[in-house]
């Protein structure tokens, strides 16, 4: 006696061993023995063997037609055999009866399953749909196979050029650009992103990785929603101080600026203003949630987007000729020897003079012009020789604050790399095609109007910081523990010490028209200044706020995304700088095993022939292809260019992540590196 059996969706024969009420025993032809319900048996037969029947059933099967089965079906439940007997005839043979069976059980738009080999047929309405269906996938199927086709024979269809970014860096796994991108690639057996730049589907490498940062974080675009800029409301004196900001040309968001007061008295005051739209944007308000949502100001060569829209960015920045609110912190200094003898904060309204430009006074405000006692009586007349006096006092502070810093760090800082400033001429409102004729300029680290800035920030940052703690008002604070390797800078809501620095807390909060954590604090130091120690109550965040460390949470990893954005962008415009002036050799140093840095570019790039050379050799490199979309280049050493290295590297430059090569790049955030040039490079950062 041998049985048709449904198992798991399966149709399967063999041979009854022994039998019960309940079951049997039932043995395959492959041997295996199985124990089968008799509920599940479908069919009983003494012949055929199991295996024809099956292969019989099988080709019954192919040729039934559903749409005549579906007529000839009744209109009530029936068993399979009924069916068989309808299409057939009254004494339809085993295999026609074992055909039906598996007919219907392949056609579930045609034939519902009601278990037991029973079935009833679909209604007229829902098997149209199904057809319909059915039919639009196959259809699709057979276009999905038509774009992979033009794909692997090197042409991009208009439907997956229309997709692209989406297909590479965000894509629907369902959509049939997709399907069709994965098929053609399996079938050339070639990467995605290759198949489609073969096929001409990239026209734009900068486009590449702008549209991939888009879709990221910015997927309904860069534009802000019609949010005006609210008043401030609150009846501010004026501060009886000249102020000057400095800043490059290009800056749009003043932050900060800079006053002294007393020079002769032998008391003099500093003031640090800071911009202050904590004063009218208020914690939740629709410009608080734009703010949280983008948390900061994207910078990238001949472009950036801001944290605010810019008719409110123009409300509160720092601009000459102006009034400008601004929360404000004074510091009294003993004229003589520099020593802090008090600080105050006040809200306040202060005249902002001028805004100074560091691309057009660098070369002018040197060391030497900015410790002489006067500016020198042939020196053409500018906002800088205004402002001698308060600039070279400034600047001696500055030193003084750098040496202070320095003890704490215990050792001094050291710039011994430049800094770079890239030059894409302006480009309509959604930044450069990508195309444009690229400068590349070096500002050295550590430059007199830097170092002003770099100081004055790091002191404002730190007191802020201090007089928080010390009235209980929680804030955002980074820290780090110490300077050995692998030390990394945190952020918190507890002023602790940062040694990168050397100051005893940090806490941004100079750019507040730049960074949303800058504009938390400027709302705690606010409510400081009008409160004092009962500030805490009346702060917008209090002691142990879940909001709090929501805010740091989401601000580390924009940030870090944004940096790694701006360094690819960098990188992509430091390689079309090479392409655009030809140079196929550089000269670069040896800074670690494979790796050498250009010595006039920001550029670092794997170099064979390094693997014998020491850290700090000088090598010339000949430069391999240049590559756009994965910002690769590679080079071989070609000549030594020393017989030994004058300096060694310092062994800080491997806690400093090197942007190599890919299309995100990895950022450095300069302030958290443990090396020697992190203070100044964090407050230029702020700044």
């Amino acid at each position: 006696m041998f049985v048709l059996f449904e198992d798991a969706g399966k149709f399967l024969a063999g041979r009854v061993l022994s039998e019960t009420d309940a079951s049997a025993q039932v043995e395959l032809e492959s041997g295996k023995r199985v124990k089968v319900k008799t509920a599940n048996v479908l069919l009983k037969f003494e012949k055929p063997q199991p295996q024809e029947l099956l292969r019989e059933a099988q080709e019954v099967a192919s040729g039934i037609e559903l749409d005549l089965a579906w007529e000839f079906a009744p209109e009530e439940e029936f068993a399979f055999g009924d069916l068989a007997r309808e299409y057939f005839s009254a004494q339809a043979t085993l295999p026609q009866q074992a055909g039906a069976l598996l007919r219907l059980f392949e056609a579930p738009h045609y034939f519902r399953r009601a278990g037991k080999g029973r079935f009833r047929k679909a209604p007229p309405e829902i098997l149209q749909q199904a057809l319909a269906g059915i039919e639009k996938k196959k259809q699709l199927q057979a276009q999905i196979g038509a774009w992979a086709a033009e794909l692997a024979s090197g042409s991009c269809p208009p439907a997956i050029r229309e997709q692209l970014y989406r297909i590479l860096f965000k894509p629907d796994k369902n959509a049939p650009e997709y399907k069709a991108v994965v098929e053609a690639s399996r079938s050339t057996q070639t990467a995605p992103l290759t198949l489609l730049q073969k096929a001409g589907a990239i026209t734009s490498p900068y486009q590449f990785h702008w549209k991939r940062f888009l879709l990221e974080y910015f997927p309904k675009g860069t534009g802000f929603p019609p949010v005006a800029a609210p008043a401030i409301k609150d009846d501010l004196p004026l501060a009886p101080v000249q102020a000057f900001s400095v800043d490059d040309s290009s800056t749009t968001e003043i932050d900060d600026a800079l006053s002294v007061q007393g020079l002769g008295s032998g008391t003099v005051t500093v003031g640090i203003h800071i911009a202050a739209p904590g004063l009218a944007i208020q914690a939740g308000a629709p410009l608080d949630q734009i703010a949280r949502q983008r948390l900061s100001t994207v910078y990238m060569p001949g472009h950036k987007i801001t944290m605010l829209p810019d008719d409110v960015v123009q409300a509160y920045t720092l601009m000459e000729g102006r009034d400008c609110p601004a929360v404000s912190l004074y510091v009294q200094f003993d004229e003589a020897s520099l020593e802090i003898q008090a600080s105050e904060t006040k809200l306040e309204r202060v005249p902002i003079a001028v805004n100074l430009r560091h691309d057009q006074l660098d070369d002018s405000l040197t060391e030497s012009f900015l410790e002489s006692p006067s500016a020198p009586e042939d020196a053409v007349p500018t906002p800088a020789t205004r402002f001698h006096a308060e600039l070279c006092f400034l600047f001696r502070l500055a030193r003084q604050l750098k040496a202070q810093r320095e003890v704490v760090r215990g050792k001094p800082e050291n710039f011994n790399r430049p800094d770079y400033n890239f030059r894409v001429p302006a480009a309509p409102e959604g930044g450069p095609v990508g195309e444009e004729a690229v400068e590349i300029s070096v500002r050295k680290r550590g430059a007199p109007l830097d170092l002003i800035v770099a100081e004055a920030m790091i002191l404002a940052n730190s007191t802020w910081g201090l007089w928080l703690a010390d009235i209980g008002v929680p804030g955002v604070y980074r820290s780090q523990a110490s300077l050995a390797p692998g030390v990394k800078v945190r952020m918190g809501t507890k002023a602790q010490p940062h040694a990168g620095i050397g100051v005893k807390a940090y806490a941004w909060s100079t750019s507040p028209l730049r960074r949303y954590t800058d504009l938390v604090n400027q709302w705690q130091i606010i409510a400081a200044a009008r409160h004092g120690r009962t500030a805490a109550l009346a702060a917008p965040f209090k002691p142990k706020d879940a909001e709090l460390f929501s805010v740091i949470s989401a601000f580390d990893a924009a940030y870090g995304a944004y940096n790694a954005h701006q360094a690819a962008m960098e990188r992509f415009w430091t390689l079309k700088y090479l392409q655009q002036q030809e140079i196929r050799e550089l000269e670069a140093t040896v800074f670690k095993e494979g790796l050498a840095r250009a010595d006039t570019l920001p550029l670092v790039l794997p170099v064979l022939g390094t693997g014998d050379l020491p850290r700090g050799a000088r090598v010339r490199v000949k430069l391999g292809e240049i590559d756009l979309i994965t910002l690769d280049v590679s080079g071989t050493v070609v000549q030594r260019l020393d017989s030994a290295p004058e300096a060694a590297v310092s062994a800080e430059d491997d806690t400093e992540e090197e942007t190599v090569a890919g299309p995100i790049a990895i950022a450095v955030d300069v302030t958290d590196t443990s090396g020697d040039e992190a203070a100044a490079a964090a407050a230029a950062a702020d700044n």
